[in-house]
């Protein structure tokens, strides 16, 4: 069923045209996993009340996306596992350990080549990495950064890492690179993060013809450091003259789920994927322009129970159908993470069941 979806632009649904074919696919993905993961079973059956008819995405149930960082979920059997995706985050941190099989992994791949030739047209253009080869070394268990760089490797030719294994900018390597391509086109891929600390901060100056920039990420150390989207987007336009820029949001715990900035500056659902806002008191469904916790589905995961996911993140539905880029289906914005409070206060429920 879920072909279907790939035989259209991701983004010629019109909401309620793909709500009707996604409640479907998610009740399907919700009984998959409940028969085949038994601690999501568990939570399934004593948080949710069990198995039953999901009529709206409002009775989707969900997990809290840190559980990941606390137990390894799967819906294979060991035999079937084919490659772990590791999250991105500080020495302090935990990290979420995604498990793949085989046939989630081509869907991730398939769902991201049917967004990306949705921006950057069918093309292949000289591609430049802003990051070091070493963060792709391992390629059985991926970081956040390297699965994300590796997706898109597909997209350009000519690849050239634009860092050394230390992170310094390699400067000379980059300039011969270029003067390859003095006029352009080339694709540039990075984190949002490395992009402003190792690229814009690094002094380089250059001006950067018939650019197209794909970012994401490390929002939550520019925060801290008082980086809106309008300065890191202003910055790249005065310092190295890229205009065409799209941000996307995303997390290595839904695989599949990319969100892309279009040309209004709103973050779009692909037919795939759907995001929804919850009251952060009450979890209830909020309206459209509200602020509140955002909850992400998707009918992709197969081998873990990834589908339908309480994230850390606040953010506010713009609406559906009505963005002026004229891509159907929800937009919405991301406000940032919110406090740890919080989020611990939304998962207590689940402690006991963890």
């Amino acid at each position: 069923m879920t072909e279907i979806l790939f035989q259209r632009s991701p983004y010629s649904f019109s909401s309620a045209e793909k709500k009707a074919f996604l409640l479907g696919a998610l009740e399907r993905k919700i009984h998959w996993h409940h028969s085949r993961c038994e601690p999501y079973r568990h939570m399934i059956d004593q948080i949710f009340g069990g198995m039953k008819t999901f009529r709206n995405y409002d009775d989707i149930p969900y997990l809290p996306v840190q559980i990941f960082k606390k137990l390894s979920l799967k819906s294979i059997p060991d035999e079937e596992v084919f490659k772990t995706l590791l999250s991105s985050g500080t020495t302090s941190e935990e990290t979420s350990r995604i498990i793949l099989d085989r046939k989630t992994a081509e869907l991730q791949t398939k769902s991201l080549a049917h967004i990306m030739t949705s921006f950057l047209g069918p093309q292949r253009f000289p591609m430049l990495i802003v990051d070091s080869p070493s963060v792709i070394k391992d390629r059985t268990q991926f970081s956040a950064r390297g699965a994300g760089i590796l997706g898109m490797l597909s997209f350009g030719r000519d690849a050239f890492y634009a860092l050394n294994n230390d992170l310094s900018l390699n400067e000379e390597g980059l300039r011969s690179w270029l003067a390859k391509y003095p006029q352009g086109p080339f694709f540039i891929f990075g984190f949002t993060f490395m992009i402003w600390k190792y690229l814009i901060q690094s002094g380089l100056r250059h001006r950067f013809q018939n650019a197209v920039l794909i970012h994401g990420g490390g929002w939550k150390k520019l925060t801290e450091e008082s980086v809106t989207n309008d300065v890191f987007r202003q910055t790249l336009s005065q310092q190295l003259g890229i205009d065409r820029i799209h941000n996307f949001y995303g997390m290595v715990e839904q695989v599949g789920s990319i969100f892309v900035e279009c040309s209004a500056g709103y973050l779009h659902s692909p037919s795939f994927s759907e995001v929804i806002i919850r009251d952060f008191e009450t979890l209830a469904i909020a309206p459209h322009g509200q602020r509140g916790l955002v909850q992400v589905l998707s009918v992709l995961p197969g081998s873990y129970p990834g589908h339908s996911l309480l994230t850390e993140d606040e953010g506010t539905i713009i609406g559906d159908d009505i963005c002026s880029c004229g891509l159907k289906g929800r937009s919405f914005l991301i406000h940032g993470r919110i406090p740890k409070a919080v989020a611990r206060g939304c998962s207590d429920t689940f402690g006991a069941v963890a």
